[in-house]
């Protein structure tokens, strides 16, 4: 097979390639332009629009293809908005007297989704009523989500198009992308009117091969009569007065609408799938809801064959308004009914119902669609419309005509997972920490990245609903005379505020309403792929504005106020760092009249990516917890939001780490209250040492034999890992190896950290099945990238316990509501692996996480170590030699993809070489401690307890010397002890002498300033710092001292070098804790946790003393309490209340605290 060129996706006349619905519309317009030359004729292109799911992508690919417009003459120019792109669209239909410089004509092209329809309905309007140009044309590529994936609403966008008198596509896949593109443009040429592209999220976000057929589409213009005269599209200039107004519209809803019902007739838009030489029931779809039938009707057993057998004729619409009624007519004679499927509402039935109206009653048919026979709910109105939803529709529509399999059994239903992943701000996310209010305010919502807190379990950010793009702030101006709230604050990105937000503002200063702007400026349009805002302005320019329009106070608050000059901004405007951010919201409020908070902070996932470009400064500096000091309170977490604050689970409990791979360098986290987080400096520069890495042994062929039929995979993975990349990878691969291929990937919102699902589709021996989602029940494998998002209910229904196989990584991904807050935690592995199992023939397990980390150095081609097992166990049957070809195409970090690929395949062909390969490659943890703990603690060799009592008993002993001193040691020895031969005379289980080694130690060595000290001055802290961040330097203490703070001190400070010998003067001073010469001792948290101690000694001995084996489990529970007393402060001392509280519950009295 000859080699293959990514390029030539964009070249008309090319061997098959695979094409996205988005990719699409660019080899649409390469083959307009080719077309136009075959016919002489020299015509550019004019595309403007307003990126929005699912055609976000849409502006970044043609931005990415200089070379590709250039040779195609297409002007590009981003919309400032949906409504002003229309505008300028329309403007390239208006030839001016000079004509068309160079050019015979030009194609005007405009994007939006759905809602950018509703605004840009006045230019639309006007366009399609006074015409485009005849040697032009305009398409309008239009973007539905009709299950709001990345939406706030779903949308219908036909019934607004039908309404404005224009003419609607509906493609089904990529290739009818650019087939239909074309039948548009001659169609808009033909009839004058502007001609939409309904392209719906399956279709944008499928791929699937397109080869040299597009490029022989024909279309044919008919010719019309029309009042006994040849009629030819002539274009109308905008006109005024009633009279002339009228007689255009006379021609808009004569003769124009006229050719587009020739137009249909005379071109293949709808097209009769199956028709039986004597039919009785027929089928009429459009779209993908088409395939959707088509998919349903295999999954229940009735292929083409049967149906013809049983009388069943199928028509699939192209063109869904206005309906070819002659069409219609045609294929219903002799039928008994026909059934309609359409996605929401009844558009397409509606008209169809109208063209049959008029036939005599005994030749027209029943029509069936949204409702059935008897006017009950037949085809789903909401939502998506999948083959798995429509198997039950088609169930009863033809019991009753075709024999088709009997009904699945309905599996058990699982439980809720207590925590599902769910879309998150991104690492370092400005929005972390920009959305909070001050306590006992309100703020609203609105559309971008920032809306993503009303998916969270946050309640400092207090958001009490949300508005349409542009209308931010409005709706207070409604609810501000009717409420006892005096004021609110206004959440609005800059992207929206370029793209109509602006307006809202000035309704407001209109208005009088006491509100506060709170302007989350980070640079780009961040939501849909970090696209700079058309229009946009600089912070200067914004408060110069803001403030000539009236705002009655702007303050900005920046990660980086010296980016700002001063003397720039709008006067009395005040300039401060992001820290200050409750005091400003707090000043704003307090203001009369509308008030602006610019929040100044580049978007974080943008600037990883320009960072790797070279085209922004690398920060240099990285954060380390300390493990030693971290007390897993979770505070960081809280203050920083941020997704690379993870838990970690160590030997003395549940601490926190920063996750070096993902971490944007946002640093807020260091605003959490605790002594353990260290910096280090990087030089981006310098190149380090690479670590000699094992390599990959050779691997014998999978055993299993090629496929027949199709092959259905369902992949789950986290958003923002790769899941979608492997998903083209894998498709790639099939097409290079011969396959036919088809996929869909379901990202919407799952782009940010949420549980994306890809639907992957191929067979070797012949034409794939319709639709490019696997149908319920039908997936052959499932490739469980992230189990969490495997394991959620709705998506085990893809599996099967029939003949599904699984191949699942056992690695964790904290999910954004662990982050915020500690008390929540995922279900167990062992119990996800269980449910998957629920749905699953067979489960192949890898911890792929630690696996790459270990044998690639990195995680970062992990997705393609799980692929390597799922081809060699046989989940996925392509065959490795493509999937390879497939990693060279793709082009990125090709020696590692196909590394991790072979350590995959291996993984399956050899478990136990995998398993040494890794342990080798592992290195072995630092003991935490590591001496003979009996040779410390002399005490250790005569106390009797044993197993893992004895054990965590032996490394804190030793530990407690370092603390305080051999006598500390010896008393804590001598307690578990005690514990322990009170358990042995109850009961044989060891929860309870586990918990008291566990907690009696914690609540000993309670942080103090000494503690603190020494921990941080051990050389442990450096190796912490290097294995976290190899090659780093200056390592920097960040500390915020209770005295300090004290006497004023607001932020940390950092302790480098030789100024950490304060540090180590303090260790030795540790033998004054708790005397009356100790400086520290008098404060408040200090006597708290002296009472925690001794409280936990007394109320432990007494219920030793008691201890019975009813009521050994009340005794386990009290001595597990002290887990939750975490953190440094007034965290601490927060999370001692909840401990008394919990102390209490238990019938028990709570500690006297001071």
């Amino acid at each position: 097979m000859a080699a293959y060129d990514l390029d030539a996706r964009y070249r008309t006349g090319s061997d098959p390639a695979l094409l996205t619905g988005v990719q699409a519309i660019a080899r649409f317009l390469v083959e307009q332009r080719a077309l136009d030359q075959r016919s002489g004729r020299d015509i550019g292109f004019f595309v403007s629009g307003y990126q929005g799911s699912p055609l976000g992508g849409v502006d970044k690919m043609l931005l990415g293809m200089p070379d590709v417009l250039r040779e195609n003459a297409i002007h590009f120019q981003p919309g400032l908005n949906e409504e002003l792109a229309a505008t300028s669209v329309w403007g390239s239909q208006i030839e001016l007297p000079g004509g068309f410089t160079g050019r015979d004509g030009v194609v005007g092209v405009w994007y939006g989704k759905g809602p950018g329809v509703d605004r840009a309905t006045d230019a639309l309007r006007h366009m399609a009523m006074y015409g485009v140009h005849p040697r032009g044309g305009v398409v309008l590529l239009v973007g539905d989500d009709p299950a709001a994936k990345s939406s706030t609403v779903p949308a219908v966008s036909e019934r607004s198009l039908a309404a404005l008198g224009i003419p609607v596509l509906l493609p089904r896949n990529a290739e009818e992308v650019v087939t239909f593109g074309l039948h548009a443009v001659a169609l808009s040429r033909a009839c004058g009117t502007p001609v939409a592209l309904k392209i719906v999220a399956d279709v944008a976000d499928g791929a699937w091969v397109i080869d040299d057929t597009v490029s022989q589409v024909e279309p044919v213009t008919p010719t019309l009569v029309w009042d006994d005269k040849p009629w030819t599209y002539t274009q109308s200039p905008p006109v005024v007065g009633s009279a002339r107004v009228v007689a255009v519209e006379a021609e808009f809803v004569g003769p124009r609408a006229a050719m587009v019902q020739a137009y249909a007739a005379a071109n293949d838009v709808n097209v009769v799938r199956l028709m039986p030489p004597k039919p009785r029931l027929g089928l009429v779809a459009t779209g993908p809801a088409y395939d959707s039938l088509a998919q349903a009707l295999l999954d229940v057993g009735a292929d083409d064959a049967v149906l013809a057998d049983h009388g069943v004729a199928a028509l699939r619409i192209g063109l869904i308004h206005p309906l070819d009624e002659a069409a219609v007519i045609d294929f219903a004679r002799g039928l008994e009914e026909v059934f309609v499927v359409e996605d929401k509402t009844s558009f397409l039935e509606s008209q169809v119902r109208h063209a049959l109206y008029d036939l005599p009653d005994a030749e027209r048919p029943k029509v069936v669609g949204k409702k059935d026979r008897l006017g009950n709910p037949l085809v789903p109105a909401d939502g998506e419309l999948t083959p798995g939803r429509l198997i039950g529709p088609l169930r009863r529509v033809l019991g009753d005509w075709v024999p088709i399999d009997a009904a699945h059994p309905e599996r058990p239903s699982l439980p809720l997972l207590p925590i599902s992943r769910t879309p998150y701000f991104c690492s370092g996310c400005p929005h972390n920490r920009s959305t909070a209010v001050p306590e006992g305010s309100i703020a609203g919502g609105g559309i971008g990245c920032h809306t993503l807190v009303t998916l969270s379990r946050r309640t400092d950010s207090a958001v009490t609903g949300f508005t349409q793009m542009g209308g931010e702030g409005a709706q207070w101006i409604g609810q501000a005379p009717f409420t006892g709230t005096d004021h609110i604050f206004q959440n609005l990105g800059d992207g929206t505020f370029f793209h109509s937000g602006q307006l809202a503002v000035q309704a407001c200063v209109s208005a009088g309403v006491n509100i506060t702007f709170k302007l989350l400026h980070n640079d780009v349009v961040a939501m849909t792929g970090a696209q700079d805002a058309e229009g946009a302005r600089g912070i200067p320019e914004i408060t110069h504005k803001l403030a000539a329009e009236g705002v009655a106070k702007i303050v900005v608050v920046a990660d980086e106020p010296g980016r700002h000059r001063k003397a720039d901004l709008a006067d009395g405007t005040l300039l401060w760092s992001r820290e200050r951010l409750d005091e400003a919201q707090r000043l704003l409020r307090d203001t009369p009249g509308v008030t602006v908070l610019i929040y100044d902070q580049h978007c974080a996932n943008d600037a990883r990516r320009q960072r790797k470009r070279g085209t922004m400064p690398t920060r240099t500096t990285r954060i380390v917890i300390n493990e030693d000091v971290c007390e897993g309170c979770g505070d960081c977490g809280v203050k920083s939001n941020c997704l690379s604050v993870q838990p970690l689970l160590t030997e003395f409990g549940e601490k926190t780490r920063i996750d070096q791979t993902s971490c944007n360098t946002d640093y807020s986290c260091l605003e959490g209250d605790c002594p353990a987080f260290m910096t280090v400096e990087v030089d981006p520069q310098a190149k380090r040492a690479k670590a000699a890495l094992p390599t990959p042994p050779s691997v014998p062929e999978p055993t299993w034999t090629v496929p027949a039929g199709t092959q259905s995979v369902f992949l789950t993975g986290v958003g923002g890992t790769g899941i979608v990349t492997v998903n083209q990878v894998l498709a790639t691969a099939a097409l290079r190896a011969g396959y036919a291929v088809e996929l869909l990937d379901q990202i919407g919102l799952a782009q940010k950290a949420g549980p994306v699902m890809g639907h992957l589709r191929f067979a070797a021996d012949g034409p794939l099945d319709p639709s490019n989602r696997v149908t319920p029940g039908h997936a052959d494998a499932i490739l469980a990238f992230d189990l969490l998002t495997a394991a959620d209910s709705g998506n085990l229904r893809y599996g099967s316990p029939a003949h599904t196989l699984a191949v699942a990584s056992t690695s964790v991904t904290p999910t954004g509501p662990e982050v915020y807050d500690r008390s929540l935690a995922q279900t167990s592995i062992a119990e996800q692996l269980d449910r998957l199992r629920t749905a699953t023939r067979e489960i192949h397990e890898l911890d792929m996480l630690a696996a790459s980390d270990a044998l690639l150095g990195s995680t970062t081609a992990a997705n393609l170590m799980l692929v390597g097992a799922a081809i060699q166990c046989g989940a996925l049957k392509l065959p490795p030699s493509a999937v390879e070809e497939a990693i060279d195409i793709n082009g990125v970090a090709v020696a590692a993809n196909k590394a991790a690929l072979a350590w995959g395949r291996l993984s399956v062909a050899d478990p136990a070489a995998f398993a040494a390969a890794v342990a080798a490659a592992t290195p072995a943890p630092a003991p935490v401690v590591d001496v003979d703990p009996t040779s410390v603690v002399g005490a250790l060799a005569g106390a009797s307890f044993g197993g893992e009592t004895r054990r965590l008993a032996e490394l804190r002993a030793v530990e407690l010397v370092g603390f305080a001193d051999l006598r500390c040691a010896e008393d804590y020895v001598t307690i578990v002890d005690a514990v322990w031969q009170a358990e042995r005379r109850v009961t044989d289980r060891t929860e309870l002498s586990e918990a008291v080694a566990r907690h009696l130690y914690k609540l000993t060595a309670y942080k103090d300033e000494y503690e603190v000290a020494r921990l941080l001055t051990r050389p442990r802290a450096a190796e912490l710092a290097q294995a976290a961040v190899p090659g780093g330097t200056d390592l920097t203490f960040k500390l915020h001292p209770p005295m300090l703070r004290a006497v004023g001190m607001g932020k940390k400070i950092g302790l480098t070098g030789s100024t950490q010998a304060v540090l180590k003067a303090l260790v030795p001073m540790k033998k004054l804790r708790g005397t009356a010469l100790d400086p520290f001792g008098r404060a408040h948290v200090r006597k708290v946790e002296r009472e925690l101690l001794r409280h936990y000694r007394v109320t432990l001995h007494d219920l030793v003393s008691g201890l019975t084996a009813q009521n050994y489990d009340r005794a386990a529970a009290f001595a597990a309490l002290p887990d939750v007393v975490r953190g440094y402060e007034d965290v601490k001392l927060r999370n001692v209340e909840r401990y008394a509280a919990q102390v209490a519950a238990l019938g028990l009295r709570a500690p006297d605290l001071p």
